[in-house]
């Protein structure tokens, strides 16, 4: 059976808020003549339909007028469904026609009942509907458009299928067959109950919204992923209200996974959506196959929304769905998963897939608010423990909800009873929640679940794969699949992380193990736990792990064999814990011991052979255990022994799979054993600080350390040289080393000789004034990938040519070098440069520091105002062909942004300066010349050395500002020279509609950072005497280096704000862009220190912003 839908007829209906289902306040409203039907068939079927449980508006007692009020328009608009009863004097009533005509205006569904005559009379308006029409338009003949429109709206309901009344039906079959049939149709739009009190909802419902793009006739499916509790659900539901009129169709299958247990279950919820989406009758589906094709047929031919929530796995889509290509035109699903929606990989690109992040702490806070107190305003005595809510829940909604409603009346005393509780033990319904991921786990990924929330939360993944690795436990796979179900994150460095919550849950899962007995549990991760066990020698074979991190230190007396029962022992983390007798006995089964400053030697008969990690830093180890070649430790990866002064002599260690060797602060340490032969997978060797090792053995280099990546000397003060074999570590891309004394073998590159760092990017000399000279960069072509150089506090006098030829050199940070006389030359790679408090440093000659930079740069020392001015340049025949050739514009290799950092206090040839203004103007044309900036620091009275934020801002053409936020480390007294990207600047220029004159302005901000020499001390923006911009421009010339030019804004309006400008550019700031758009210049956003960022646009209208690359200090790199 076909009904009238009006999807979207109205705009009021289109543009409805989320929460518009809150005013629906009928399912059903019935139109019909009084005196025809009021007192028979209407009265029956208003109440067949209120036993059914619709709400149904019939208008008994409306006062009738000549229009209809608008309280009965608001009611006719706000109902779901309109049935409309035609009877043989339906039309004699001017009111019933004007309430058919707003009925099919706005009515979300159209039922007719053509009650005891032929739908051809409605539509054709025969006998007496055309009487009456006719008779009407007499009547109203300086009206006739009303009776033009009440034809047209019986036109329309007398085409629509409905039902037909006879006289002989049996009226009450009749009725109950109209009742039948509504859920069918009724259902698709009635809107599911989403909640009360939401907050933050309905931005993240559009951001899904627009993912779906239902205004495209194509088939999507978006996937609403996110942590259990996060509110995936709730956003689905919300989704679902506000679109589901656009379908013809749509039905809303929740908690998918729970109901799809059981075949039964599948066959089910198959039953549902073959009910709801295609309008079926109670058919009964024998098997899942049977379903599938069933509901297949319907997809087909039907546009539909279809939420699924809570789904797991493809398969239970598949019983539903098939293979997802059934769908008509402009058919959608959401699904809402806490599995990574990575399973959906095959469905292609009709899939997208959208994350729901926690609540932001603003959120969090007002939604608590809006539970615990009611809905009333918030009592400011309890502001302090409601902080302490928000901070514990995370920004997860279900826990800000559940607790709210917990804590909602009571009082203060009870509100930190119960809070101190959850810090303990959780809320058994947050638990329930959070628990059923970990339920769904196999019993080997909780095994490493459980691991990760008692003991590696923010430790590296590799690491602990390393350590839970074994024949059967597979830790790969297993933290993988934590991953895809939510319950851990992996984030870029390879951290491990996981929710508060998610990790109390875990803990959890241990402590129901045994609620009252601490040695029966697996797993001991609270210092006070593991001490009343050890204390008590409470220790049984069901412990797996123990964390005794005391926050300080304290002194215990373990009993020797504290350790023998605890057979099944594998992880043993101790910290600030003094014992006064050695551990006589240790489980064979550990894989990782830590315990610093242990003051013993590990037990006689203790036999490592299991051992990953053995970190005993600042301890009195011996190292015999590791050296017996009996015995080799094959399993061990990571070696931590810092700062244990009683090793003198580094032996031939039998540790053939050792990963990691820190043995630095060893200040004892004096000769490492030549062999290496148990080390040819070592990757990172720290020998920082050992200050009596003399020097590395040559055949070591030679014969292992093929994979060695990290070589740390930093401290080795006595190391006089590094041996000639060190050329042979191809894989080394990290050398800190105190000395520059290498001496290679060959005399040119060879990589077939096996010779060269072909992969170090960085190599430091840090703050060594026993380096005077540089062996090492004589020979350029051993390091085609290096990077970065740092020499600073060094006493190098000359820096030589060679350093020129490094191919790919970006940074060389030279501050601080005294005796430093002479730059030979700079790469056109370079980019940075910091030679701060060089006092014999040549800067300002013709082959000194600041012409090379500015040579490199490309800028030209005798341009001037004008300089850039041409005949052909005003030629209309040249600009009309000089457009097409700068877009296609071929820049050199080295338009890079580059910066120099050195003492000074002027460029005196720059063309724009300025003493006082911070904003400098002039104009370009068509091709936007190569452009410099500088600031002149004056010489403070606190000689610290404080680190400041440099903002720049390029605007083209009068466009508004847009903030950019670079990050910079200026102090007192310094000469900052920076030159952007040209061809980025040129690309800006063509997208602000350029004319032959296009007008520039250059401003900046200069803001303190915290000072790092005096806590917490806000100290001032420095004295920023000159600045300058130098440009090829096309000013008119002028004496005085600061032209005052007027802004040009012919052309553009500032408040144009009808096209989208920002579509396709990254934005970094307010999600709100149609806000800010009307804002005025707001103080620059502040990305965080470890922001990489280099470079970043934000356009307006016909404007550019240009965000200058990003200044590092040494230490950043």
């Amino acid at each position: 059976m076909a009904f009238l839908t009006n999807k979207g007829a109205s705009s009021s209906s289109s543009s409805s808020s989320f929460s518009s289902s809150t005013h629906q306040r009928y399912d059903v409203f019935l139109s019909f003549r009084g005196e025809d039907t009021r007192y028979g068939f209407t009265s029956h079927l208003h109440k067949a339909l209120c036993d059914e449980g619709f709400n149904t508006f019939i208008d008994d007692n409306l006062p009738r007028g000549e229009e209809i009020s608008i309280e009965l328009l608001k009611t006719i608009e706000s109902s779901t469904v309109s049935i409309i009863v035609l009877s043989k004097n339906y039309a004699s009533s001017t009111w019933c026609l004007d309430e058919l005509v707003k009925i099919l205006e706005c009515s979300q569904l159209v039922l007719p009942v053509f009650y005891n005559i032929d739908p051809s009379e409605v539509r054709k308006q025969k006998g007496e509907f055309g009487e009456t029409l006719t008779k009407y338009e007499g009547i109203f003949k300086d009206d006739i458009d009303k009776v033009q429109n009440w034809r047209i709206a019986l036109n329309k309901v007398g085409s629509l299928s409905g039902w037909h009344y006879k006289n002989g039906d049996t009226e009450s079959k009749f009725i109950q067959k109209i009742v039948e049939n509504i859920p069918r149709t009724i259902l698709k739009c009635m809107p599911v109950f989403v909640g009360e009190r939401l907050v933050g909802v309905k931005p993240r419902a559009k951001a899904v919204e627009s993912l779906l793009s239902i205004e495209l006739n194509e088939f999507r499916m978006v996937v609403i992923h996110g942590l259990s509790g996060i509110g995936k659900t709730t956003i689905a539901k919300a989704v679902y209200n506000r679109i589901a009129n656009h379908f013809d169709r749509s039905s809303f299958l929740e908690n998918v996974r729970e109901n799809s247990e059981t075949k039964d279950g599948i066959i089910k919820l198959q039953g549902q959506l073959h009910k709801e989406i295609l309008g079926g009758e109670n058919l009964k589906i024998q098997s899942i196959s049977e379903g599938i094709n069933l509901i297949k047929k319907g997809l087909r031919c039907k546009k539909v929304l279809l939420i699924l929530d809570d789904v797991d796995t493809l398969g239970r889509i598949k019983n539903l769905l098939g293979d997802c290509n059934w769908f008509a035109s402009g058919s959608r699903v959401i699904i809402t998963t806490t599995t990574n929606p990575q399973f959906l990989a095959t469905l292609g690109k009709v899939c997208t897939t959208y994350e729901v992040e926690k609540l932001e702490k603003h959120e969090a806070l007002q939604l608590f608010e809006k539970h615990a107190f009611s809905g009333k305003k918030p009592n400011k005595d309890y502001s302090e423990l409601t902080n302490q809510v928000i901070q514990y829940a995370q920004g997860l909604p279900i826990a800000l909800i559940i607790i709210a409603r917990d804590l909602c009346g009571r009082t203060k005393r009870e509100w930190e009873i119960t809070i101190d509780k959850y810090n303990k033990i959780p809320n058994e319904d947050i638990q329930k929640v959070l628990k059923v991921s970990y339920d769904r786990l196999e019993e080997i990924v909780q095994d490493i679940f459980l691991d990760i929330a008692c003991f590696f939360k923010e430790w590296n993944k590799d690491y602990v794969v390393d350590i839970l690795n074994t024949s059967d436990s597979h830790p790969d796979y297993g933290i993988q699949e934590l991953v895809n179900k939510r319950l851990i994150t992996v984030d870029q460095c390879g951290t491990l992380l996981m929710h508060d919550l998610i990790q109390q849950m875990g803990r959890e899962v241990v402590r129901q193990e045994s609620p009252h007995i601490l040695g029966k549990r697996s797993r001991l991760w609270h210092h006070q736990d593991a001490l009343d066990v050890l204390n008590g020698n409470k220790g049984t074979n069901k412990i797996r792990g123990i964390m005794l991190h005391s926050p300080n230190a304290v002194k215990v007396q373990l009993h020797p064999d504290v350790f023998k029962r605890m057979e099944n022992l594998k992880i043993l983390l101790v910290d600030n814990i003094n014992i006064c007798e050695a551990i006589q006995y240790l489980p064979n089964g550990i894989k990782i011991l830590s315990w610093p400053k242990y003051p013993f030697r590990l037990p006689s008969k203790y036999c490592p052979q299991q051992l990953v990690v053995l970190n005993m830093p600042c301890s009195r180890i011996g190292l015999e255990k590791l050296c017996k070649r009996e015995f080799p430790l094959e399993n061990m990866k990571h070696l931590n022994l810092r700062g244990c002064k009683f090793i003198t002599k580094l032996p031939n260690l039998c540790t053939p799979n050792l990963e990691i060797l820190s043995l630095s602060n060893c200040e004892n340490l004096v000769e490492i054993h030549e062999s290496g032969e148990f080390l040819h997978k070592l990757k990172t060797w720290n020998l920082d600080f050992c200050i009596k090792l003399q020097n590395l053995p040559n055949n070591l280099m030679l014969t292992s350390l093929e994979v060695l990546e990290k070589l740390i000397l930093t401290g080795c003060k006595n190391l006089r040289d590094l041996p000639d074999g060190i050329y042979k570590l191809q894989q080394l891309w990290y050398l800190r080393t105190p000395t520059a004394k290498l001496r290679p073998t060959c005399n040119s590159f060879d990589s077939s000789s096996g010779y060269g760092f072909l992969k170090m990017t960085s190599l430091e000399f840090p703050g060594y004034t026993s380096i005077i000279e540089l062996d090492l960069l004589m020979k350029p072509d051993y390091f085609p990938a290096l990077e970065w150089i740092y020499l600073s506090g060094t006493n190098i006098i000359t820096i030589p040519e060679s350093i020129s030829r490094f191919p790919r050199l970006r940074s060389l940070s030279i501050d601080n070098c005294i005796h430093l006389r002479e730059i030979q030359g700079l790469p056109l790679s370079i980019r940075t440069v910091d030679a701060y408090n060089c006092p014999l440093l040549d800067y300002e000659s013709s082959s000194g520091l600041l012409n090379q930079v500015i040579e490199i740069m490309g800028i030209l020392p005798n341009g001037v105002c004008g300089s850039a001015r041409s005949n052909e340049l005003m030629d209309p025949q040249f600009t009309d062909s000089f457009q097409s050739e700068i877009e296609g514009f071929e820049y050199e290799d080295g338009d890079i942004g580059r910066s120099l950092t050195v003492p000074g206090t002027e460029i005196p040839w720059f063309n724009h300066q300025s003493v006082e203004n911070n904003s400098i103007l002039f104009w370009v044309g068509r091709k936007f010349p190569k452009l410099a900036v500088y600031f002149a620091f004056a010489s403070g009275g606190d000689k610290n050395d404080y680190s400041y934020k440099c903002f720049v801002y390029i605007s083209i053409n009068g466009c508004k500002k847009r903030e950019c936020v670079p990050l910079h480390y200026l102090s007192d007294n310094r000469l900052l020279l920076y030159s952007p990207h040209q061809r980025f600047l040129q690309q800006k220029l063509n997208e602000s509609n350029p004319t032959d004159q296009n007008h520039v302005e250059v401003t900046y901000k200069i803001q303190p950072r915290w000072s790092s020499f005096k806590a917490n001390a806000f100290i001032e923006a420095p004295n920023l005497i000159r600045w300058g911009v130098h440009v090829e421009c096309i000013c008119p010339p002028q004496e005085s280096g600061i032209p005052n030019l007027p802004l040009l804004t012919a052309g553009h309006d500032d408040d144009d704000d009808d096209v989208d400008y920002w579509s396709e550019l990254p934005f970094h700031g307010s999600d709100d862009l149609e806000a800010e758009e009307d804002e005025e210049y707001q103080s620059p956003q502040v990305l965080d220190d470890t922001s990489s960022s280099c470079m970043s646009w934000l356009v307006g209208p016909t404007t550019m912003l240009f965000m200058l690359f990003r200044f590092c200090c040494p230490r950043d790199f």
